[in-house]
């Protein structure tokens, strides 16, 4: 999908809902449809072998979930856990999988005028989940496509083909 079909696609279905989340300095969103619950962080149970960035598996009601350190994922300086630190599970197309990510702020809605098209630069986020910029005031979100980003073949969490 092309960076305007992304743009039409945003600002053809009106306002939508964003859950914030600070990685460091930054602030992103992510449509909160995606989103099942939020959790305190708990150390998950290591899995061998696992990339850097899956911090391990938790056990949440029955259910198995891959939890994901999004400031590693995203290349950013390690930061210590705190009570700030949260996990956001996220429910992609039936996968349950758990983000840590420094702190959540709020449910933002915003109008199809408040997106912009995200620069074409190279970062360590796969431009293709980048769904835009957000900017409501002076603040000024990262909106990602949490649902691409986790199927991304490095990430492997979410079957592209489900």
């Amino acid at each position: 999908m092309g960076m305007m079909e992304k743009m039409e696609e945003l600002t053809s279905t009106g306002a939508r809902e964003y859950l914030t989340f600070r990685l460091d300095t930054e602030e992103y969103g992510i449509d909160i449809l995606k989103v099942q619950e939020i959790r305190g962080y708990e150390p998950p149970t290591r899995v061998a072998n696992a990339p850097s960035f899956i911090k391990g598996v938790v056990n949440l009601r029955g259910t198995i979930v891959p939890i994901v350190d999004m400031r590693l994922k995203f290349n950013c300086e390690k930061a210590e856990y705190n009570s700030f630190t949260v996990v956001i599970i996220l429910n992609l197309r039936n996968r349950i999988v758990g983000i840590v990510v420094d702190s959540v702020s709020d449910v933002m809605e915003l109008p199809p005028e408040a997106l912009k098209a995200a620069p074409d630069i190279d970062s360590v986020i796969d431009s293709s989940a980048v769904m835009g910029l957000g900017s409501l005031g002076e603040r000024m979100l990262i909106l990602l496509d949490i649902e691409r980003l986790m199927s991304a073949p490095d990430m492997g969490l979410v079957s592209s083909e489900e």
